[in-house]
């Protein structure tokens, strides 16, 4: 055969091969995941909170599935980031407190073998960005193609505005603080993340595209510019439900884990009169970071992605905002673990929501079914298509959260059961309490219950982690020593 012919046939050969790449690969849905840092269910859509402002995330609850009952496998940042990105539970890696991105896999023989769900679709052919709060650090162990280098807490005041344990003789380990800073929304992270990610979705990509865009807000410390605290009247402020002697029914366990010495407690806050101001904050942040998630999803709907791409809306664990004296995450109670979750993109119903108990780690095996990729049997999470397709449908599966080695919520349906490391337990019943002020584990009536439950606790429990270290409370130091 003539050369010339040779070379012919290849061109062609190559040019028809990336033509069946191209089309292939414009067929696979993209993905925006929009990931909140300490968002509680305080949006509109999911009737917590009567004050709350968050039109934008509203409108996404709308236009897709609202899953009404998810929660958080870690009550803290690193160890949830890490179970939603590797699709394995805390109790599996034994990463159970924070953790440096860089050491994620570094002597965890459970964790070496792992793709995380960035790795795992650029594995496929996807591009993958992200910018903001991703893993723990953002993304310093370098997972994504394309990472906005754009995290941090920041801006911060000369000083503190309302709160620093020094001040108090307090421990100190929390930027907790609260008020009206900086003065012009474009000097903070979550502004320049949204800018960043809107900016992205107007470019054009020769393959599907992942992008995850992590918000810092409302994470601590709750400062956001005047025009989100003026959209609400603290004179109407709605307080949070305290019971004072809620704690006489837990175990010794209970309060020994769930304790934040450094963070102002509920009490202090109305001693101090500063208990509405705090929950002020926390709205005005959840507001501001409400507007950069609009700002995400119009670039979106103004984009020639619009209508081929998959958006999933999450927080990393929930925050106590007054309940049981506390202003905290680190608790295995349902204001640490109920978050927010939503899915909108085509094929997924608009306006509806389901109440089954699902979780972070269902994330990451819903999108390798949804955009049609191998699957990934490792993961322990569970396609959630299947409520999807009706929302209704049974789901004979609990959300797990574990809180240090061997401590685990259970919930299932309308029950919260919580056992911990020396078998004391608590369990709750949400219609009737919706507070967990009652614990019924104690009540003989109970026990066919709580052995029900007992079922769904997971067997394996690893030693923690090399990296990974929870010194929140004593009780946590002399264990993890």
């Amino acid at each position: 055969m003539k050369a010339g012919l040779w070379v012919f046939i290849s061109f062609f050969l190559f040019f028809s091969g990336c033509a069946i790449k191209d089309k292939k690969n414009a067929q696979k849905p993209n993905v925006l995941l929009i990931f909140i840092d300490d968002l509680n269910t305080w949006i509109g859509a999911l009737g917590d909170n009567p004050d709350v402002k968050t039109p934008n995330i509203d409108r996404l609850a709308q236009q897709g599935l609202l899953f009404a009952n998810a929660h958080c496998q870690a009550p803290l940042c690193g160890p949830s980031r890490a179970s939603l990105f590797s699709g394995l539970l805390p109790s599996t890696t034994g990463i159970y407190g924070q953790i440096n991105d860089a050491d994620l896999r570094k002597d965890n023989e459970r964790m070496q073998d792992v793709l995380f769900l960035p790795e795992y679709f650029a594995a496929q052919g996807y591009k993958t960005l992200g910018a903001g709060k991703l893993f723990h650090q953002g993304d310093k162990a370098g997972i994504f193609q394309d990472y906005g280098n754009l995290f941090s807490y920041g801006p911060n005041p000369p000083e503190r505005l309302k709160f620093n344990p020094v001040w108090y003789g307090l421990p100190t380990g929390t930027q907790t603080d609260w008020g009206i800073f900086p003065e012009h929304d474009q000097d903070m992270p979550d502004h320049q993340i949204a800018n960043w990610a809107a900016g992205k979705l107007q470019e054009n990509f020769d393959d599907p595209f992942f992008m995850a865009v992590g918000f810092i807000r409302p994470h601590v410390p709750w400062y956001t510019t005047k025009q989100w605290f003026d959209l609400f009247n603290p004179n109407n402020i709605a307080l949070p439900p305290y019971k004072p002697d809620d704690f006489d029914d837990l175990p010794s366990i209970a309060r020994e884990i769930m304790e934040v010495p450094m963070m102002p407690t509920t009490e202090w806050l109305m001693e101090q009169g500063e208990l509405v101001n705090v929950i002020h904050a926390y709205l005005a942040c959840i507001a501001f970071v409400d507007h950069q998630v609009g700002k995400v999803l119009d670039a979106l709907s103004q984009s020639k992605y619009a209508n081929n791409t998959m958006v999933v809306l999450i927080s990393d664990h929930g925050y106590h905002l007054g309940e049981k004296n506390r202003f905290a995450k680190h608790s295995l109670w349902e204001r640490s673990t109920h978050i927010p979750m939503i899915f909108k993109g085509p094929g997924i119903p608009a306006n509806r929501r389901s109440h089954a108990a699902t979780g972070l780690i269902d994330v990451f095996p819903t999108l390798i079914e949804y955009c049609h990729l191998p699957e990934k049997p490792e993961l322990e999470g569970r396609s959630l298509l299947p409520l999807v397709k009706d929302p209704e449908a049974p789901w004979p599966y609990a959300a797990i959260t574990t809180y240090g080695q061997n401590n685990h919520s259970v919930v299932y349906g309308n029950w919260h059961y919580i056992r911990y490391e020396d078998s004391s337990e608590e369990l709750y019943e949400w219609n009737s309490d919706p507070h967990e002020w009652n614990n019924l584990a104690s009540d003989l009536r109970y026990q066919s219950k709580k052995m029900e439950l007992r079922k769904h606790l997971p067997v394996i429990n690893r030693n923690e982690a090399p990296g990974s270290a929870n010194k929140v409370n004593a009780w946590f130091r002399q264990k993890y020593q």
